[in-house]
């Protein structure tokens, strides 16, 4: 399951409504991209979700 190492955000779960208001099960998933973070002097590889990448470019 694709989870975010930084903030823990994984799938979740809903409804798929078609134009007849039926209602079918499907998975939302985060957008996780994996990357390479400076971890004091070493880089490190992470799959982290897209915001926490942009959060980390700020800072």
């Amino acid at each position: 399951m694709a989870m975010c190492d930084n903030c823990g955000k994984k799938p979740e779960f809903g409804n798929q409504r078609s134009f007849s208001m039926r209602a079918t099960r499907r998975k939302f998933s985060p957008n996780i991209q994996a990357v390479t973070v400076r971890e004091g002097k070493q880089m490190v590889r992470k799959k982290l979700c897209t915001k926490c990448i942009k959060t980390l470019a700020k800072n």
